[in-house]
Parts: structure tokens; C-alpha cells; sequence
């Protein structure tokens, strides 16, 4: 989300400044000054001090990660959440795409498709993996330009290739999406043939219904900083490719980027949960990342869900900074059929912190929209059984 990479940029400008700064106390301390001493020697001498705060400045910059995991974030009390792929398989997607899929679960399981965060990958559903593979078909799938999948980078791109996504997984589905996964959903059910019987529910965490500058905290001052600041950062980013990467590395390195996707959690973050998060959004393309934020400036997809026949979920955390409950409300409001759960405590990342909340909500959602499908599946053979001779 915009808020997000706009800090990883600026602390991994300041990270990089730190560096700089550690190199010219290491190099003043080589150099030191020469002195006339008593017998009228020339003598070089040399601060201490500036050797020993630049190994320390150099120390934090290429291992600051560790003790700032120890500061940010709590241990694991399970299984921690990795970037681990299962054995997925690229498919044909919309206009040339090439999009990555991976399924889990039993075959013949009542089918999910997740759609992942903005500046993430589908292994960011480890969590979810895990615990709703138990009794669904889950399928987890690289969203263009992240990950393994390429492709034009636009929500309404993402929408098509969603469509090939849903085709491949077969069977009626309950589309999750969390943020932007959340933001392509919607934009499927703008496309006038986008409501098949294949969409038989819909899940959205903490996601938005327009631009999300209008729908983050601070928005006033987000919109009035977006053209003279914001999208020139991010077209600089663009062509500036790989210094900027090479400066996430850095940052990812120093802890600095670990401070800046901090702010996207609440209580209850534990370290696996914040380095997973971090990582993906550091080796994910900065180039990339900037083009989906600000293909999202240009977004709105107010109403989308009025006239959806599936019944909707939306799951908001209750200190989301990036996509207020506010917007979640909206959208509940909005849909035909809808119900709203908001979690305490919780911020953008809420399904990761609070995993078995939001999963165990996503599971009796499903779990009830397919009990239905089955139900009016079999009332329909009933009808057709009934009027035969």
C-alpha cells in the first residue's frame, strides 16, 4: 500500500545516509591529521572515536535486522509463517500473462481462492495454508509483476487474470482478498461478465473501495502530497530501479524497512510475521510495487458489490491505518447481501497477526455459502427428478 512503501523509501534513504556516514568516520579515522610534535616530527594521529562510532554505524547497517526484530515484535508460539512455495505451476493468464498457481487441499474440497496484499506473494498465506487447507481446496496465486508471475500491472489486468485464475481452480469458488487482492475482487464484479455461478461468495480483509489515499490515515494530507511528491517518488523509483532495490536490500539489512512495515501491524506481531512481510516486500521489484501504487491512485470501484448475488464478508482491524474500518463499513453497507466482523487490536496486516480469527471467519463463511450451493444443488436435482415420467 502507498503509506507503506512511501516510509520503506524514506527509511531506506536514511539507512542509506547512515552508511554514508559510517564510511566518512572510517575514512577521516584512516586519514587522521598530521601533527609537528616536540623534536619537530611530522605525526599522523588519528580519532578513536570515529573508528569505533563507524564500525558501529557499519555493524547496524549490515546486521541491524536482528536486535531490531528483538525491539519491534514478539516471538513465535507456533510454527512460524516463511516464505516456503508448495508446488504450484504457471498458467496462461489475461493479455500474454504468465501467472504462478499453487493449490493445496484436498482434491474435490470445496474450492477458496486468495488474492494477496500489494508488494507481497501468495507465500504470505502460510498461515492460511495451513489451517484451511485442513478442509478446503485452497489456491494461492502471484498477483502480475510480484512473485513468479509477470504481466501489465493494472487492477483491471489483475481482475481479467483473476478470471483465469478462478477458470483453472474449477468448480464454484469463495474469492478472498486481502488489500489489493481485496480492491481486484471488486473490480471483477464491475465487469458486467464477471458474474458467473462459478462466485458463490466473497471474502474481503481490510481492503478499500476507491483510491486509498482517500481511505488511510492522514488522507487530507495524503491527496495534497500525491502529485507534487508522491507519484514523482514513485516515477523515480520506476527509472531508478535498481539503486532503489539495491537501497531496500540495504534497508532490509539495517532493520530500517523492518521499522517502516511495522506500522502496518497492531498488537500482536511476532518477529517470523514482520521478517516474512519485510522480505517479500524487499525482494518484490521496486519498480513493480511503484506502478500497482500508482495504478491504485487512479482506481474506484464505489458500489461494486451492490449488485453482487454472492453474499460478502468483510473483516476490518479495528487500528488499520491503511484501509480504515471505515471503508470496510462502506463496502458492507453497500452489498446486497454482507455481513461485517472487525478485529481488535489489529492494523492492515490483521490476517497475519490475528491468523486464526480471520481464518476461522473465512472458514464458517465458506463453509455456510457451500452448505447453501449444496443445498440448492440438490433441491434442483429434486425439482428435475420430480417431473420426470
Amino acid at each position: 500500500m502507498p503509506l507503506i512503501a512511501l516510509l520503506r523509501l524514506l527509511f531506506s534513504v536514511a539507512s542509506l545516509a547512515l552508511l554514508g556516514f559510517a564510511g566518512y568516520l572510517l575514512w577521516t579515522w584512516y586519514e587522521g591529521y598530521v601533527v609537528v610534535d616536540a623534536v619537530d616530527d611530522l605525526v599522523r594521529l588519528r580519532e578513536q572515536w570515529r573508528l569505533w562510532t563507524g564500525l558501529a554505524l557499519l555493524g547496524w547497517s549490515l546486521f541491524g535486522r536482528l536486535p531490531m526484530l528483538l525491539l519491534l515484535a514478539g516471538p513465535d508460539r507456533e510454527a512460524p509463517t516463511r516464505p516456503v512455495r508448495g508446488n504450484g505451476e504457471i498458467i496462461d493468464g489475461f493479455n500474454g500473462a504468465r501467472l504462478y498457481v499453487e493449490a493445496h487441499g484436498p482434491e474435490g474440497a470445496p474450492v477458496l481462492v486468495l488474492t494477496h496484499g500489494w508488494g507481497l506473494d501468495s507465500t504470505i498465506w502460510c498461515y492460511a495454508r495451513r489451517q484451511l487447507a485442513q478442509r478446503f481446496r485452497v489456491v494461492v496465486w502471484d498477483l502480475p509483476g510480484l512473485g513468479r508471475s509477470r504481466g501489465a500491472i493494472s487492477l483491471d489486468a489483475f481482475a481479467r487474470n483473476l478470471e483465469a485464475v478462478i477458470r483453472w481452480a474449477g468448480g464454484p469458488v469463495v474469492l478472498v482478498g486481502h488489500s489489493i487482492g481485496g480492491m481486484t475482487i471488486q473490480t471483477l464484479f464491475q465487469h458486467t461478465d464477471a458474474q458467473s455461478a462459478r462466485i458463490c461468495g466473497v471474502v474481503l480483509l481490510n481492503t478499500t473501495y476507491t483510491n486509498p489515499l482517500k481511505t488511510m490515515i492522514w488522507s487530507r494530507l495524503m491527496l495534497a502530497l500525491r502529485r507534487p511528491l508522491i507519484e514523482p517518488m514513485m516515477r523515480l523509483a520506476i527509472l531508478l530501479q535498481p539503486l532503489v532495490w539495491l537501497g531496500a536490500w540495504q534497508g532490509y539489512l539495517s532493520g530500517s524497512a523492518h521499522l517502516a512495515n511495522r506500522i502496518g501491524f497492531g498488537r500482536y506481531p511476532t518477529r517470523s510475521q514482520l521478517d516474512h512481510n519485510t522480505l517479500l516486500a524487499t525482494r518484490n521489484p521496486p519498480g513493480a510495487s511503484a506502478r500497482g501504487n500508482l495504478a491504485m491512485f487512479r482506481w474506484d470501484a464505489v458500489g461494486a458489490m451492490a449488485e453482487a448475488a454472492a453474499p460478502v464478508l468483510v473483516v476490518t482491524g479495528q487500528r488499520d491505518i491503511v484501509t480504515r474500518p471505515s471503508a470496510g463499513q462502506a463496502i458492507a453497507a453497500a452489498a446486497t447481501s454482507s455481513a461485517l466482523i472487525e478485529v481488535q487490536g489489529v492494523n492492515h496486516m490483521g490476517f497475519l497477526e490475528r491468523h486464526a480469527d480471520y481464518n476461522t471467519a473465512i472458514a464458517e463463511f465458506a463453509s455456510s455459502v457451500f452448505a447453501r450451493v449444496d443445498a440448492e444443488a440438490s433441491l434442483g436435482v429434486q425439482s428435475a427428478s420430480g417431473r420426470m415420467p
